[in-house]
């Protein structure tokens, strides 16, 4: 299997929105996801968000989506959303391939840090981080407030 990792474009929206609603369904929070796909594609237009995308045979089959946030501490903070290979793909490398990728574009854009969550739960994720070299914290807690 040929696997190409690339920078998203817009034509890959309905691709990411699509697993991104994969990833609510495997963290059984499906009707969390109230972002419409013209959303999606308002605020990439906006460059809101950035994305990088991992294909074979032409198929989208899993995604980095990030933005640039601050840290107050270290500088310019590159933030991971959502990191998603469709199941079927995954023990490939795709998304070794995709989390390269991703380290490489935060330093290209001089991110000091690379920040995501993981739920508590996800065992295989919080193991690739881990051998990924990353920290997890277990010290802070999430807030949230929704309009």
């Amino acid at each position: 299997m040929t696997i190409n990792i690339r920078k998203a474009t817009a034509e890959d929206l309905p691709d990411i929105y699509n697993l991104v609603k994969s990833l609510a369904i495997y963290e059984k929070a499906e009707a969390e996801v109230t972002a419409t796909i013209e959303d999606y594609q308002n605020d990439f237009a906006a460059g809101i968000f950035q994305a990088h995308v991992a294909e074979t045979d032409g198929k989208v089959i899993g995604m980095v989506l990030y933005y640039m946030n601050y840290s107050t501490w270290k500088g310019r903070m590159l933030y991971l959303e959502d990191f998603v290979v469709y199941e079927e793909y995954r023990r490939f490398g795709v998304g070794q391939l995709l989390w390269n990728e991703l380290a490489e574009e935060a330093k290209r854009q001089g991110a000091r840090l690379l920040k995501w969550q993981v739920l508590d739960w996800n065992e295989p994720a919080i193991k690739f981080y881990k051998k990924n070299k990353a920290t997890i914290e277990k010290e802070w807690y999430n807030g949230k407030l929704f309009f």
